[in-house]
């Protein structure tokens, strides 16, 4: 299977570049100057936006590259068994051939 560079690329552009501007985006959003103190990650204009922010972090964050990595590693695993054929007997076959002629 050839993977093309470009697709290569724009993943890591996007780990790299989208990703920390996503999460920047998100910490700017919950931080605030409330009675003279500047409040990070944790002041959120609305609960709805409170509730909103965090999902949406760990959605984007935790939950989908690790389904992801479930769902392509099982692929590769897949593909693996199915492809693959084992060769380990006929290794043995082989050499007890030439040993015992």
């Amino acid at each position: 299977m050839k993977v093309k560079k470009n697709i290569v690329f724009a993943a890591l552009a996007f780990i790299w570049i989208a990703m920390p501007a996503f999460e920047t985006t998100m910490d700017m959003l919950s931080t605030d100057i409330i009675g003279g103190m500047c409040i990070p990650w944790g002041a959120y204009s609305s609960y709805a936006l409170g509730r909103a922010i965090p999902s949406l972090v760990f959605f984007v964050a935790y939950f989908l590259p690790l389904t992801l990595m479930v769902f392509f590693y099982s692929r590769i695993v897949h593909t693996l068994r199915t492809k693959v054929t084992p060769c380990l007997g006929n290794i043995v076959q082989i050499i007890s051939q030439t040993e015992n002629p």
